[in-house]
């Protein structure tokens, strides 16, 4: 592709500051238009696997990741009654060696900061949420709520699960609701006064589950996110105020050592949660989309971000290799729709580390060196 090929990547989130920030060391013109007036640090958790973390390590911003979260030492899977060790899996030098990267968690406010220090100064205009894409023979046409209108000859739809780019090129059809929601508090260790936790330890009811892990490497701060059942969700918000009590009550009969956690938290939200029908037409005429944009997922195997950073890296690649839109879409999807629908369904059973697990083809993965798959 030409580098003076101007390219617009609309949204600032974890795949769209990823292959910004590629695309800029290959040479290109890259904006990225992000729809809020800043980044903060709001939000929750993530887990960053070795796939990931060999990502970051060529944007230059793998250590600077590992300072600000933890470099995780284990992941331990538990029964919900009995407290029985189900899997565990240790992060030690070894498999480090084995899978390319260590196994991180931080907190995604944090990692966006970290994430703004690979793109080039200035690249990122805030305040611009994108209303309408209008294509003509030379270029296609973007529109902002704020009046700015700006012409690009590629765009990149990152924009999460409600992106409007997604609506452009595939028609209006809203997310999906489960039939579950998250609870998420962030809050202080010293709140446990003393009582001691793993790095990181998902517990494993009959229908619903409790992910709690360490996100500094202090480990002077914890996430928690338990996923229950809810029947609908009839509010708009993407997220209402919850308490430790609603917390605690979806959580009653779980382990003694899951509920000494939940009584420390504090401030907790409730958060829906949503995903779309498989569809692999990721891509165009001048638009090409990457992570929830295209193939949103349940956020139960913490492949979501991941599978958007890798997508960012193959994308970025065929852009660099490949001349016309067409072609660099369809090497781009035939090697990354397969993958990514393999995390798919492994997210919908949430079965991913339940018990033995074979982790090596996800975490051994190097979208940054791995043969682009040649299209059908």
């Amino acid at each position: 592709m030409d580098r003076k090929t101007r390219i617009a990547v609309v949204g600032a989130g974890l795949g769209g500051m990823t292959v910004a920030g590629f695309l800029q060391r290959a040479g290109f013109a890259v904006t990225i238009y992000e729809q809020a007036p800043e980044f903060s640090r709001i939000g929750a958790g993530i887990i960053l696997s070795a796939n990931v973390m060999k990502v970051l390590r060529r944007l230059g911003i793998e250590q600077m990741v590992v300072e600000t979260g933890i470099k995780a030492d284990c992941y331990i899977s538990r029964a919900w009654d009995t407290g029985e060790t189900m899997y565990k899996i240790d992060f030690d030098a070894a498999s480090e060696q084995r899978f390319g990267g260590p196994y991180a968690n931080i907190h995604r406010g944090d990692l966006h900061a970290v994430l703004g220090k690979g793109v080039m100064p200035g690249s990122i205009s805030f305040n611009h949420r994108l209303v309408a894409l209008d294509e003509t023979r030379d270029a296609i046409r973007l529109t902002f709520d704020n009046g700015v209108k700006v012409d690009a000859d590629i765009v990149i739809g990152a924009d999460g699960i409600n992106s409007k780019v997604r609506e452009h090129l595939l028609g209006t059809e809203p997310p999906r609701f489960v039939g579950a929601v998250a609870h998420r508090a962030i809050f202080p260790t010293k709140a446990l006064r003393g009582f001691k936790i793993p790095d990181c330890t998902k517990w494993w009811g009959p229908d619903r589950h409790c992910l709690v892990y360490f996100l500094t490497s202090k480990r002077d701060e914890i996430y928690v996110i338990g996923v229950a059942p809810r029947e609908k969700w009839d509010s708009n918000a993407m997220s209402l105020p919850s308490s430790r009590e609603e917390l605690m009550k979806d959580f009653a009969n779980f382990h003694p050592d899951l509920l000494r956690v939940m009584e420390a938290t504090t401030d907790v939200s409730v958060w829906p949660i949503y995903d779309r029908d498989r569809n692999d037409r990721w891509s165009g005429g001048r638009i090409v989309m990457l992570g929830d944009a295209c193939h949103p997922m349940r956020p139960f195997m913490a492949a979501g971000g991941a599978m958007a950073i890798e997508d960012a890296a193959i994308l970025s690649r065929c852009l660099a290799e490949f001349h016309e839109p067409n072609e660099v879409y369809r090497w781009y999807e035939a090697t990354r729709v397969a993958r990514v629908g393999d995390a798919q369904r492994i997210s919908i059973e949430n079965s991913w580390m339940r018990g033995p697990t074979d982790t090596d083809w996800f975490y051994c993965y190097d979208p940054c060196v791995v043969p682009l798959n040649r299209p059908a």
